[in-house]
């Protein structure tokens, strides 16, 4: 049997960790986890790491597929940005991209991630006009998810993928940014160019694909690809 090296970063994880234990016992496989923020993801894998499966944004393994180091890329689950609040607190408005703009104007503090969310947070703040009104007060946090920073009480809003924002104790979900603001992100699984064990990491994007993970999928707040 085969010990398949998976590198991911935290949006797929609680749908990762509830699965990959029945794929383990269903094929005698075993998986050895590195978790790594997709910064730190993107570094290592260019400065020539190899694993076998990597779990990532559709458009971070699409740059990977391009330089030459993901072989294959197979689209797994989607996820939209939320929005959180420290548990007990006033949940604000956010039916609107301008009642969104309102309350972030309003916080006394933001966090986000250096993740996909957060990429496209920047853009969207600055679209809005914000950024430099709310510079002083956002946190842009890496390798924890932004909702721990919220549970807190050092921000009263925490932006990320719906998927972190669910298991972080201490939150309660406002609810997914509305429809004119929205960003669904794809979250891929690739092929590693020189992966060892590529045959058990096939399987195991089978397993994540297979009609059966789709509920655990969408139990963790993402849906499937």
């Amino acid at each position: 049997m085969s010990e398949i090296k998976v590198m991911l970063s935290a949006a797929f994880k609680e749908a990762y960790l509830e699965l990959t234990p029945q794929f383990e016992r269903a094929t005698g496989h075993r998986i050895t986890t590195s978790w790594v923020p997709s910064v730190k993801m993107m570094e290592r894998l260019k400065g020539g790491e190899a694993v076998d499966l990597v779990i990532l944004s559709s458009a971070s393994l699409d740059e990977l597929v391009k330089a030459g180091i993901v072989s294959q890329r197979f689209d797994i689950a989607k996820s939209g940005v939320g929005v959180a609040v420290r548990t007990g607190a006033p949940k604000p408005d956010i039916s609107s991209g301008e009642a969104v703009k309102r309350a972030v104007l309003a916080a006394k503090g933001i966090a986000y991630s250096t993740g996909p969310s957060g990429l496209y947070l920047v853009k969207l703040f600055e679209r809005m006009g914000i950024s430099e009104q709310i510079k002083s007060k956002v946190k842009q946090v890496q390798g924890v998810p932004a909702g721990t920073v919220a549970a807190r009480g050092e921000a009263e809003l925490a932006f990320q993928q719906v998927s972190e924002l669910l298991p972080v104790p201490g939150i309660e979900l406002v609810g997914p940014l509305p429809p004119d603001i929205q960003e669904i992100t794809t979250f891929a699984a690739g092929l590693h160019a020189r992966a060892q064990e590529a045959k058990a990491a096939r399987a195991l994007v089978d397993f994540f694909k297979a009609p059966a993970a789709a509920p655990v999928i969408r139990k963790k707040g993402m849906e499937p690809a």
